[in-house]
């Protein structure tokens, strides 16, 4: 039986996952784009893996400067999610940034203030996989936030999880 690319897409659909707004910064420039494909792979070392479309122009950005900063979005951080998964056109990457506060962690990359947690990384390998790279990026900081309700994203859309 072969799956097509369509039921894949749909039955994914099906598996909530935290909404990340993944930041790099270095020498190849400032940049962030939405992420859900995000999972931890070993606490020794603390290692998480990140998925980034091929397609996107940002790609290129992440591994030329080696880090990241993996940023998971607090429930009423929906509209920032859409901004960076470039749902405004018209919205260049200074302006994404603008919308939001941002501190630096170990590596440079653009840490989101209000954040559940942010994981500030080095990427440690890359592995190239069909449409997506899967980045292997090892945590050299993390900062906890304060927000107690999280955001998943499941069923093509955004709701709200945890405690009020």
């Amino acid at each position: 039986m072969t799956v097509s690319r369509q039921e894949f897409r749909d039955a994914m659909s099906r598996l909530g996952a935290a909404v990340n707004i993944v930041t790099t910064d270095g020498p190849a420039g400032l940049g962030g784009m939405t992420v859900s494909a995000v999972c931890s792979v070993t606490d020794d070392p603390p290692t998480l893996l990140v998925c980034l479309n091929r397609g996107s122009p940002q790609n290129r950005l992440f591994k030329d400067n080696g880090v990241l900063c993996v940023n998971t979005l607090a429930a009423g951080q929906e509209a920032l999610s859409g901004l960076f998964a470039g749902r405004s056109a018209d919205a260049d990457m200074p302006e994404r940034f603008a919308n939001a506060s941002w501190g630096l962690l170990a590596t440079g990359a653009p840490a989101l203030d209000g954040a559940t947690v942010s994981f500030d990384c080095r990427i440690a390998e890359v592995v190239e996989r069909g449409t997506h790279s899967v980045i292997f990026a090892e945590v050299e900081a993390v900062r906890q936030g304060a927000a107690s309700r999280g955001l998943i994203w499941f069923s093509r859309d955004y709701h709200r999880i945890g405690a009020e």
